[in-house]
């Protein structure tokens, strides 16, 4: 990862607001939470403002994995000016899906689209809160595929940076505001 430039204040702003939950979902693991952060309008229009700077005139579409990257990524979509796919776990959606089943760093699990939620070349980018270990948005980016999607990239509020997600990623680009 290249180093970081001095987070704007606004960003500061919004890291600030983000705890720190020990030993959750499993012992061991520091979950972020973000639910403050989603409780404070004008740090979550700085975070989506900020996902949205790099990607404007880039994509034409965004996909976000449940639950968290429903939030993120249709607030981004609507930023952009593009619509949104939903990506959610199994059992979920109601029409034909396509399936892939995936390792997260506490566990295993299994995603689903819809067979039609892309058109072909359709440039997609996948959003979610937080990268760890890359498994889910690996997966996710899989299935784009599948679907006839081309992956543009990753747009991330949180990257946990020791845990290397980004290498399960591969080339593509990854852009992520806060780092831990």
């Amino acid at each position: 990862m290249p180093t970081q430039p001095p987070l704007p204040a606004s960003l500061e702003r919004a890291k600030g607001l983000i705890r720190g939950i020990p030993d959750f979902p499993k012992t061991g693991i520091l979950f972020r939470d973000v639910t403050p952060l989603l409780q404070d309008h004008q740090a979550l229009k700085d975070v989506i403002l900020a996902l949205a700077a790099p990607w404007r005139g880039q994509i034409d579409v965004v996909a976000g994995m449940e639950s968290r990257g429903f939030i993120f990524g249709t607030a981004l979509a609507l930023e952009l000016g593009v619509g949104f796919i939903p990506v959610r776990k199994k059992g979920k959606l109601p029409y034909k899906t396509e399936s892939i089943g995936y390792g997260l760093e506490y566990g295993v699990d299994q995603l689903e689209i819809h067979v039609d939620a892309c058109t072909p070349g359709q440039r997609v980018l996948i959003c979610d809160d937080l990268i760890a270990t890359g498994g889910t948005a690996q997966a996710t980016a899989q299935l784009i595929e599948r679907v006839s999607g081309h992956v543009a990239g990753f747009s991330f509020v949180i990257e946990l940076t020791d845990l290397k997600g980004r290498d399960a990623l591969g080339r593509r680009r990854v852009e992520a505001l806060l780092h831990y």
